[in-house]
């Protein structure tokens, strides 16, 4: 009771504007059934809030999944006791990363083709081996494995688009992550429906069965894009969603092809065409947005329209480079994510950061266009805005949930360090993080997995591997 009551209090303190200082925190008494959860340690604090403050030999407190305090960890020590502590010894304590779009369980078509235009890739090659290999027991085995690379990366969140999302919400559910799942919806024969309108009904089926369930896992719909789906058809999920109070995520001017889809067949833009049908009266998010026009921007901001940039995969399809600075300074809500690992090939967001800003540096011929503190937001508390999660996660701050991870700067690609966030734009590879923790709980510590099999995992994908390149390999004789 006595922690209830503190953490009520530290709740009304974060309400107000006060409580992100440890001297502005009731101080905790020492009593063994009062000890809090967890601290973490670090040499830095990155927090991630609206001033980018970075705190030297610092620490997190955390209960119930919440966090109760960040500071000097003399402090946090002398306050907290804690049931828990993790050493922050050559450590950077920072939020876990926001993946925006993801369609994870594409891990085992991972390689599957590669060096091809979008609409070659789709059609002739990803669209006919989903119908083939894709089940349940597919989505399973390839969400699980994406789960293991996201956590090994210290990816905290993501938002998926792909079959089964049941299947992928009970992995969710099991291995500790937090995700937005879409229930795909496609106006042709896909592996768990025959038509949209199908695909909408068991899209309801699926947030009717989720919604509520697990605070971690929100179901929202996924309505492919304009070029697989008409306007009417997009009218109508965005009705489902909005009667079923839900989001949406979508693809959304991400190719030349469709640029010229929607020219022919709307003659409009895609954004353009989605305002005309009310597609942005609610939450959305858009995958891509490599070609919006200059109105178009305009509109995304003043919808508050959330746009996912994906500059590995736009620059692999050769998709096009997507004018991110423009959209950040009309004040587009603008996160990153790796799309699939059939089109990446990874789910590393640390190489998305790297590529967002290299890509803008070269292709406006200014070194100063996308800055790391820059890039860093977009991947935390920008990417946490532009996914609609911005109350919850994105920054180290009291009262948001817990949902952190520790960066090792042990290694000599870190040395010497002389800004930290250069450092992890810059330098910080997925091998370099060592402790992953989502709403409190410990997902993987000292680099060890806690919530996910691993031996079965990969013993499971390789052996449904072995059976998809056996049926590819005869279907191509």
């Amino acid at each position: 009771m006595k922690r209830l009551n503190r953490c009520f209090y530290l709740f009304f303190l974060a309400a107000v504007g006060v409580g992100c200082n440890t001297a502005d925190t009731p101080q905790a008494t020492t009593a063994a059934d009062d000890r809090i959860d967890l601290v973490v340690f670090g040499d830095y604090v990155v927090t991630m809030d609206d001033a980018m403050t970075v705190h030297r030999d610092a620490a997190v407190a955390i209960d119930d999944g919440v966090i109760l305090a960040v500071g000097a960890a003399d402090d946090i020590v002398a306050q907290y006791p804690a049931a828990e502590t993790i050493d922050g010894t050559g450590r950077v304590v920072m939020p876990g990363l926001i993946n925006g779009h993801s369609h994870a369980a594409m891990t085992l078509l991972r390689g599957v083709a590669d060096d091809l235009a979008l609409m070659d890739w789709l059609t002739n090659y990803i669209f006919p081996a989903e119908v083939q290999f894709v089940d349940s027991e597919f989505v399973r085995v390839g969400t699980e494995l994406a789960c293991w690379e996201m956590i090994r990366g210290g990816t905290t969140s993501f938002i998926d688009m792909y079959y089964y999302p049941d299947t992928i919400a009970e992995v969710v559910d099991r291995c500790g992550l937090r995700a937005k799942i879409s229930a795909t919806v496609i106006d042709q024969r896909s592996p768990d429906a025959e038509s949209a309108n199908d695909s909408i009904q068991k899209g309801i089926g699926f947030i009717d069965r989720w919604q509520g369930r697990n605070s971690r896992i929100t179901p929202i719909f996924g309505p492919h894009a304009n070029y697989t789906l008409n306007a009417e058809q997009l009218r109508a999920t965005r009705e489902a969603a909005n009667e079923y109070n839900v989001g949406i995520s979508i693809h959304m001017s991400e190719s030349p092809f469709e640029l010229q889809y929607s020219k022919d067949t709307y003659g409009t833009t895609s954004v353009e065409m989605a305002e005309s049908i009310g597609f942005f009266d609610g939450e959305t998010i858009t995958a891509h947005m490599v070609w919006p026009t200059d109105n178009e921007i305009q509109i995304l901001a003043q919808r508050k329209v959330g746009v996912i940039h994906n500059p590995t995969s736009n620059m692999k399809i050769a998709s096009g480079v997507s004018p991110v600075p423009d959209m950040l300074a009309a004040g587009v809500r603008v996160g990153l994510g790796t799309d699939g690992a059939a089109s990446n090939n990874d789910l590393d967001m640390w190489e998305e950061m790297r590529l967002a800003a290299f890509l803008q540096k070269v292709d406006r011929m200014d070194p100063v266009v996308m800055s790391a503190p820059t890039v860093l937001k977009m991947a935390t508390s920008g990417g946490a805005e532009a996914v609609g999660l911005g109350d919850t996660v994105g920054s180290i701050e009291v009262g948001k949930r817990a949902d952190i991870i520790q960066v090792s700067f042990d290694d000599v690609h870190h040395v010497p360090t002389y800004d930290v966030i250069s450092h992890l734009v810059y330098v910080t590879d997925e091998q370099d993080v060592t402790t992953v923790i989502v709403d409190g709980k410990l997902l993987m510590r000292d680099g060890d997995i806690l919530t996910i099999d691993t031996g079965r995992v990969a013993a499971e994908a390789n052996a449904l591997a072995a059976k998809i390149q056996t049926e590819l390999q005869q279907r191509n004789q």
